[in-house]
C-alpha cells in the first residue's frame, strides 16, 4: 500500500502539471472502486480549475472553487501525468483531461482506491475529520505522544499506526522508527517514558522526511509520478530483513505479527 511518503511524492509530482489548469473532460472507464465513482463526478469537475493539490494523511485533495476531489490510492493505485496520445492499459480506470492537453490518469489494479467529491470543507469529510495530526507538523512531538499514551495497553507499534493518534505512520515506517528509537514493538504504549517518546517522535519525522526525499519506498505496486520506483527500500534497516543481521549489533533480526502486520525487530537493540 502506498504510504505517506509515496502519497506525498505523488502530490509533489503531479502538482506542477495540474495546478492552475482547467478540467476539459473526465473519462471514467471503471466506476467500481472501493466506493463507486459518482455518476455526476464528470459534470462536477468539467470546467473547474484545479486551484491546489493538498494532502491529508494518505488522501490527496484536488481543490477547486466548487469543491474538492478526494483521492485515495488504496492498495495499488497510482496517478500519472500522461499526454492524450498515451495508450490506455487494462487498469487505467479514470482520466482527468486538462486544457493543457495532459491527463491525470488514475490506475488501480486491485480497485481498493477511491475518488470522492465533496462541496463542503474537505477536512470535515467523514474520512478525514477524526484523523490525528500530521507526523511532520509542529503539533506532533514526543510530549503529544506521551500524553496520548497514558493508560494505553496496546502495543507501541499499533499505537503509532493508529490514524486517530497520528496519521501516515504505516507498517514499513513504524518498523523503522521503532528500531531507530530502540523500542521493542510489543512494549505497551502506556509503559514508555517521555524521553523515549521524544526520541521516537524525532525518528518518525526523520525517517518520513528521508523517504520523501528519495521518493518513497519501492513497493511492488508503486512507482512515483514520473514512472520511476522510489529508492528508500535500499535504506531499510529492519523491514523485510527478518533472519538477517542487525546493522548495529549483528544479532539475527526476528519477525512477529502485530495487528496482522509483519513486524521485524532486534531483540538486542530494542527493549
Amino acid at each position: 500500500m502506498p504510504e505517506l511518503p509515496e502519497v506525498e511524492t505523488t502530490r509533489r509530482g503531479i502538482s506542477p502539471h495540474i495546478e492552475g489548469r482547467k478540467v476539459d473532460r473526465v473519462i471514467v472507464r471503471q466506476p467500481r472502486l472501493r466506493w463507486p465513482v459518482a455518476d455526476d463526478l464528470p459534470a462536477r469537475l468539467i470546467g473547474q480549475t484545479v486551484l491546489s493539490v493538498g494532502r491529508r494523511a494518505k488522501y490527496l485533495l484536488l481543490n477547486t472553487e466548487a469543491g474538492t476531489l478526494i483521492i485515495h490510492l488504496g492498495m495499488s493505485g497510482s496517478l500519472r501525468i500522461v499526454d492524450e496520445t498515451a495508450n490506455v492499459a487494462a487498469h487505467d480506470h479514470i482520466d482527468i483531461c486538462l486544457d493543457s492537453g495532459l491527463r491525470l490518469r488514475y490506475r488501480d489494479p486491485r480497485r481498493f482506491g477511491a475518488l470522492l467529491w465533496t462541496s463542503q470543507e474537505p477536512l470535515q469529510h467523514s474520512l478525514l475529520k477524526h484523523l490525528g495530526p500530521e507526523p511532520l507538523s509542529a503539533e506532533f512531538d514526543g510530549d503529544y505522544l506521551y500524553q496520548q499514551a497514558v493508560n494505553r495497553s496496546v502495543s507501541i507499534k499499533q499505537f503509532i499506526m493508529d490514524g486517530r493518534v497520528v496519521v501516515g505512520v504505516g507498517n514499513i515506517y513504524a518498523n523503522e522508527a521503532l528500531f531507530s528509537a530502540g523500542i521493542h514493538p510489543r512494549r505497551s504504549a502506556g509503559r514508555i517514558g517521555l524521553v523515549r517518546y521524544q526520541r521516537l517522535a524525532v525518528m518518525i519525522k526523520k525517517i518520513l522526511l528521508e523517504a520523501i526525499r528519495v521518493g518513497g519506498t519501492s513497493l511492488r505496486d508503486f512507482v512515483n509520478s514520473d514512472g520511476n520506483p522510489g529508492y528508500f527500500s535500499q535504506s531499510l534497516q529492519v523491514y523485510g530483513r527478518a533472519g538477517g543481521n542487525c546493522i548495529k549489533c549483528q544479532a539475527k533480526l526476528r519477525e512477529i505479527r502485530l495487528g496482522q502486520r509483519s513486524t521485524v525487530y532486534c531483540s538486542n537493540c530494542q527493549h
